[in-house]
Parts: C-alpha cells; sequence; structure tokens
C-alpha cells in the first residue's frame, strides 16, 4: 500500500543553538520587553503526566522554555538490579503504560542473547502479533488524549471504543488488560488460548474502519488543521541531531524503523510498509500514526495467518518454570519451580544491547550479568526521553496555544522518561 507523502514544507537547521533542548530568552528582549513567565504542570493535565513546562511568554509568543522533569522518578532500574532475573521481568512493563509489551519484550530479548537460549516459533509470532496491538493501543489513546486537548472531545470516545476491545483480547491471552508479564525468558507464561484468534481477527475486521472514522473527524476540520499544520516544525537535520527516532523522527522525513533496518522476531517474514511524512510538523506526526495503525492491523493478520502450532516456551527447567501438572507428580519439577521462584537462575557473565521499535521509537535494553542470579546493571533508552528533548527545538515562533499541541504531539509518556 502507498504512503502518501505531502511536500516538504520545512528544511533547516535550528539545533546550533546553544542549547537546544532548552529555549532562552534574548537578553535584549528580556530587557525591553514585558516577560511573564508561566508554570505549566507538574500537575497540568495537557502535559501528558509529570511535566513541568516553565514557559516565558512575550505576550502571547513563547520566548522561552525548559523542561523540568523528575516529579514521578521510580527507580525501576535500580529496583530490577535488586530483583533475580526471572522476579525483574515484572517492572519494564510498568515503565511505560502504553508499551508494556514492547518493554516486557526488550528486556526478555536481552536476557534470551546472553542465556543463548533459543525461543519456540509459536512464541516469537505470538509476541510479534501482541507488540502490534500495543502499538495499536498506544497510538489511540495519544490520539484520543491530544484531540481532546484541543477541543475534538468526540475523537477520544472513538479511540477508546477500540482501546476497550484491545484490552478485552489483552486480557483473554495473559488474564490482564495491562501490565501483563506474559512475556517469559524462553517464550511465553501460557499457550494462546481458545477464541483468541477469533476475537482478534473479529478486532482486525474494525480497526481499519475505525481509523477511517477517526480521520472523517479530523481531516476536514478547520480547527484541527489550524493548529496541526505548519507547527511544531522539526526538520530531518534536527530529528537526528536530536537523537530521534520513531513517529517524530519519521514525521521529518527520515526512512528508519528498526522492524525493517534491524528485523527482530520476524519482521523480515511480513509485508508491512513503513510511513514517512516530509513536514515535521504537528499534523504530519498525527498523520503518521494513523497510517501506522493501519500497518499494524496488516502486520496483526498476518500473524494470525502464519501462527505455528507447537510449544509456546522452551524446554529449559533451569530457566523456565516447569507445567503446573508436573509439580504434583515429578519431585525434580518441584525443585526447580522452587528453585526459580525463589533464587532465580544464573545468567552467563557478559553486556547486551538490545533495541526494538516500540510506539514511540528505539528502545532500548541494556543489560550486565556478572554470573550471579540478579542483573549487574540494566539501562533502558527511552524513546520519549529523547523527544522531550526536542520540545524547545519544535516550540520556536510558536505561541502559548500551540504548546499543548505540540508537546502532545512528541508523545512522551512521563513514566518513561523520568524511570
Amino acid at each position: 500500500m502507498a504512503i502518501a507523502e505531502r511536500p516538504l514544507i520545512y528544511e533547516g537547521t535550528r539545533v546550533p543553538h546553544p542549547i537546544p533542548t532548552m529555549l532562552r530568552v534574548d537578553d535584549e528582549l528580556r530587557e525591553m520587553g514585558d516577560i511573564l513567565q508561566v508554570n505549566f504542570g507538574p500537575n497540568h493535565p495537557s502535559t501528558h503526566g509529570v511535566l513541568r513546562l516553565v514557559v516565558d511568554l512575550d505576550g502571547e509568543k513563547v520566548v522561552g522554555l525548559e523542561a523540568k522533569i523528575g516529579y514521578v522518578h521510580t527507580g525501576f532500574e535500580k529496583t530490577m538490579e535488586q530483583k533475580t532475573w526471572w522476579k525483574a521481568i515484572t517492572y519494564p512493563a510498568r515503565i511505560d503504560y502504553l508499551a508494556y509489551q514492547n518493554n516486557e519484550l526488550v528486556f526478555v530479548l536481552a536476557i534470551e542473547k546472553l542465556l543463548q537460549l533459543e525461543t519456540p516459533p509459536k512464541a516469537t509470532w505470538m509476541r510479534m502479533l501482541l507488540c502490534e496491538l500495543n502499538r495499536i493501543h498506544s497510538h489511540l489513546v495519544w490520539l484520543g488524549t491530544s484531540a481532546l486537548e484541543l477541543g475534538a472531545i468526540s475523537v477520544f470516545w472513538y479511540t477508546f471504543r477500540e482501546r476497550e476491545a484491545l484490552c478485552d483480547l489483552f486480557e483473554l491471552a495473559t488474564g490482564y488488560r495491562l501490565h501483563t508479564r506474559y512475556f517469559q525468558a524462553g517464550g511465553l507464561a501460557e499457550d494462546i488460548p481458545k477464541g483468541f484468534e477469533a476475537e482478534c481477527r473479529k478486532f482486525c475486521k474494525t480497526m481499519s474502519p475505525g481509523v477511517d472514522q477517526y480521520e472523517a473527524l479530523l481531516d476536514k476540520n478547520a480547527i484541527w488543521i489550524e493548529r496541526t499544520r505548519g507547527l511544531g516544525l522539526l526538520s530531518a537535520d534536527d530529528a537526528i541531531a536530536l537523537g530521534q527516532s520513531g513517529p517524530v523522527l519519521r514525521g521529518s522525513g527520515v526512512d528508519w524503523d528498526l522492524r525493517k533496518s534491524q528485523p527482530y522476531l520476524a519482521y523480515d517474514q511480513v509485508d508491512f510498509d513503513v510511513p514517512v511524512y516530509h513536514g515535521g510538523d504537528v499534523y504530519d506526526r498525527y498523520k503518521l500514526r494513523m497510517d501506522e495503525m493501519r500497518e499494524s492491523t496488516r502486520i496483526v493478520e498476518q500473524c494470525l495467518d502464519a501462527m505455528p502450532e507447537g510449544p509456546w516456551i522452551a524446554d529449559d527447567r533451569k530457566v523456565v518454570l516447569p507445567p503446573r501438572e508436573e509439580l504434583h507428580t515429578s519431585m525434580e519439577s518441584l525443585i526447580y519451580h522452587f528453585k526459580i521462584v525463589t533464587e532465580g537462575y544464573r545468567v552467563p557473565e557478559g553486556e547486551i544491547y538490545v533495541a526494538v521499535e516500540s510506539p514511540r521509537g528505539e528502545l532500548g535494553c541494556y543489560v550486565v550479568s556478572d554470573g550471579g542470579p540478579r542483573p549487574w546493571r540494566v539501562k533502558f533508552r527511552a524513546p520519549g526521553f529523547a523527544a522531550l528533548e526536542a520540545t524547545a527545538t519544535c516550540m520556536r515562533d510558536a505561541l502559548v496555544a500551540d504548546l499543548i499541541a505540540i508537546v502532545g504531539s512528541l508523545d512522551t509518556v512521563m513514566g518513561e522518561v523520568d524511570r
């Protein structure tokens, strides 16, 4: 399917500003003008989480901006270093409450690479399916909340209609609507339940028409276009210099998606397009996410068609919990179960960096093992943190009314930013 592209509306570089992640008031303007400093947050509902933006205003114009973070600091990475490898899998999903499956995946892949543990094909395809559903889930919440902040209230209810259906699918497969802990080192926690395929196919049939409805509500809405087109400009050079990835990078004309450039799971075995837009504004970032939801739906349907039979988790009793039915009849299985849950398993000494394409871009996990039952070091490369650094560059020459639309278009989740 061909991805529509709009003409290039902005090219140039603004990053050479002394501090590209901070917009400072010009000294001459500060002396001459009547500068008003306003705090947006840390509890403002339109800052997409516990974010504080210190904004300097010259009338309606934003002339200074600095992002203050740390209000929701959770210390997930340090907490994981105090837990066994098996218990630490619980935490990545809570770093980003919208992309929890992708966060689980990147940590589990890191463990498996250190262990050199092979995952059954069925687990690989199911992981890919759930990660794409998770991408749709994240984009739906982004669209609904971003539209709500700009006054398009009805779109919020339309997006949450599909979002609720997605959460039902997650609950059917994993037992939980959020923070599932369904991905385990070696595969999945449980087999795919009966009825999941039929319900998932039913969702796919409604998803693409749903995206058409969102666009019908917004694409010809004069207010939406006025508040998104030509705002929050970020050139390709600026996006690269600021370490952007995902929709923010591709919305600035850079064709880079880890699913295509560095395939993992079975992405090299499915057919999908990578949407790329060249305008670098809020509108292009919106249109790109619409296209991504359609592409993710295509991938999910291909996963259902290609889903193999067989085991859903590796048969390595030193790493994987034994089947529950064996615990009643096998003392050896009971011992393995007890040791994994209480002491954990040991991972060979080494270090690894694994990256996946989350809904917000390159989500990386750097792990160091000293050969013990706990990770010596865990560090996540959060794409939302990098996106937040582009706020000041995108805000140049913007009005205060544009601030919320621009910040929202970067799609930052503060739990991921602060960690």
